[in-house]
């Protein structure tokens, strides 16, 4: 019988960890103060319906990427492999690479609208923090497996390079989704870098012409060169959700589990939170503390 070396268990405990601390920080200094439901139904729904994720992730998705990723490493196929890179620059590249192809799989979920039907149980939690995070239907990260396969064998992804961009995506988004109060001005440096509370707030708003902003889940720079980066939205004037289903009683967890299959009703349809019209309630005046810009 072996024995897992002692070093293994340093990655998920540090990870549990951050989860832990994320989770206790973001309600002792939350950043939107308005909960239309309570944690305690809301948080053990995001964690079943993430269980259900993960176990798809677990049986379909990473067998395939993982075996995608050894072949792809073996016989040096892709882009990658072409620029002969050493080894560091060739990861961090990757990384890089990966997290630009992860912003145009995030543009087709709002754009495609049989997509759109699907990732709308991710928007539609009514409260967002990091459980939001780990809240998506299943049926999403199945599909997005042609996707994740597709990034892995034109850049050339190598095994080690795919998991560590795993990991920071994960640790990336469980940031940006959560409800943490942090500093203005550390808030302003870090999101001229990477996707931060406030500016995620503004990606999970109710209003079409918000929620159609801030795609990177990691790098902003992607919504910088694509001009879909949107700063000025104060938390406060944030509705989050989506316009339908928006009722907690249509929200419990086998509502979620059916809703993509489900038809629009008329006059409240899923897709309607692309196309409905809002009022514009943002602007230089908005308040300066949850100002990012």
């Amino acid at each position: 019988m072996t024995r897992s070396k002692p070093s293994a268990w340093i990655g998920p405990i540090a990870f549990i960890a951050t989860v832990v601390a994320l989770f206790w920080l973001e309600r002792r200094y939350p950043l939107r103060k308005t909960k239309p439901e309570s944690d305690w139904k809301r948080v053990p729904r995001n964690l079943a319906m993430a269980a259900a994720t993960g176990t798809v992730v677990s049986l379909c998705e990473r067998p395939l990427t993982e075996l995608l990723a050894r072949r792809v490493d073996r016989r040096r196929a892709g882009l990658l492999p072409r620029l002969k890179l050493k080894p560091l620059p060739e990861k961090i590249l990757g990384v890089v690479l990966l997290d630009y192809t992860l912003y145009w799989w995030h543009i087709l979920l709002h754009r495609l609208p049989f997509l759109w039907r699907i990732h709308v149980v991710h928007h539609a939690d009514l409260v967002l923090d990091s459980s939001t995070a780990v809240r998506f239907h299943w049926l999403e990260f199945l599909l997005s497996i042609p996707w994740r396969l597709g990034q892995i064998a034109i850049l050339g992804i190598r095994p080690q390079t795919l998991q560590l961009w795993q990991r920071l995506t994960l640790l990336e988004v469980l940031f940006h989704h959560s409800n943490l109060r942090l500093p203005i001005e550390l808030e302003r440096t870090l999101s001229r870098f990477v996707m931060t509370p406030r500016l995620h707030g503004i990606h999970h708003s109710m209003a079409a012409e918000e929620a159609d902003t801030n795609f990177s889940s990691g790098l902003t720079i992607w919504d910088i060169l694509h001009r879909t980066l949107k700063t000025d939205v104060a938390q406060n004037h944030i509705e989050i959700g989506v316009p339908s289903p928006h009722d907690p009683r249509e929200l419990k967890l086998l509502d979620l589990l059916k809703l993509p299959f489900q038809h629009p009703r008329a006059g409240k349809s899923i897709s309607s939170a692309r196309g409905i019209d809002h009022v514009d309630r943002h602007g230089k005046n908005v308040d300066g503390p949850h100002y990012v810009g």
